[in-house]
């Protein structure tokens, strides 16, 4: 079996977030971790690795300093890595970004493929349905439990209060959720060996069957109007009332001074 994870490196939002002029996220100014979705993703592969044998390739687009990512999961246990950079690449949506990817996987024999369910500088869960589109293969998303028998996933696919048991035949893409599993840690061996590991590069002329128009800042429909860091919200009014009556008072007339009664 070989299984294709797709995994993002994706800004660490505890160090502060910064924008490019253009809008978008200047991920080169940002510290960076694996996203946690692609990290239980990733965790699900390495667990059918042990159990059928599987080969696991991990792929990215991103910077070129995207390969750290790629050298972690690696020493988690994956075997190859493939990172998809190219300056024309740079500014994709979510439609740009699923064309890039696609036409990376077209390069590489598959069973199936692995996604997260979103990544948490977009929260978009788009990408994974859309290289499923691109490569006309079925997709099963919100998945918190994968099994394998034979040629075909069996997914718990979460759904509200309860879950959808769905089947599929490979090749397919699956979406995890961070809930799928509890991802193992890097092992000292596996770093040492993921640090002396080649990480295959790709650029534009390594994609199949995509077209210029399709790809970038210049090939993706969503366009940013306007992007800000968040704005800090002052202290507010306080009041110290001299009994529980009187702080009802207040509330009361705050609520018909704003007209919400």
């Amino acid at each position: 079996m070989k299984i294709v994870v797709c995994i993002k490196q994706v800004p660490d939002t505890k160090g502060g977030v910064k924008f490019n002029p253009d809008g978008t996220l200047d991920r080169g100014a940002m510290l960076a971790i694996m996203n946690p979705d692609d990290k239980a993703g990733l965790e699900a592969a390495l667990r059918l690795k042990e159990q059928f044998g599987a080969e696991v390739t991990v792929l990215t687009m991103g910077l070129p300093k995207a390969a750290d990512v790629l050298r972690e999961a690696m020493a988690m246990g994956a075997d190859n890595g493939i990172l998809v950079t190219d300056r024309v690449l740079g500014g994709a949506d979510t439609w740009a970004t699923s064309t890039t990817i696609a036409g990376a996987l077209r390069n590489i024999d598959y069973d199936l493929i692995i996604t997260g369910r979103q990544a948490i500088d977009g929260d978009t869960a788009q990408v994974g349905p859309q290289i499923a589109e691109h490569l006309g293969i079925p997709v099963i998303s919100y998945a918190q439990e994968i099994k394998v028998e034979g040629d075909k996933v069996i997914v718990q696919r979460q759904y509200d209060d309860r879950y959808h048991i769905l089947e599929a035949k490979m090749p397919c893409l699956i979406t995890a959720l961070a809930e799928l599993n509890e991802p193992r840690y890097m092992t000292p061996g596996g770093i040492f060996d993921a640090c002396d590991a080649e990480i295959t590069q790709w650029g534009r002329a390594d994609l199949k069957d995509v077209d210029d128009s399709d790809l970038g800042l210049a090939g993706s429909p969503t366009k940013i109007a306007k992007a800000s860091d968040k704005v800090r919200k002052g202290a507010g009014e306080k009041v110290v009332p001299d009994s529980p009556e009187d702080a009802v008072a207040y509330i009361v007339g705050k609520f018909k001074e704003k007209h919400i009664i």
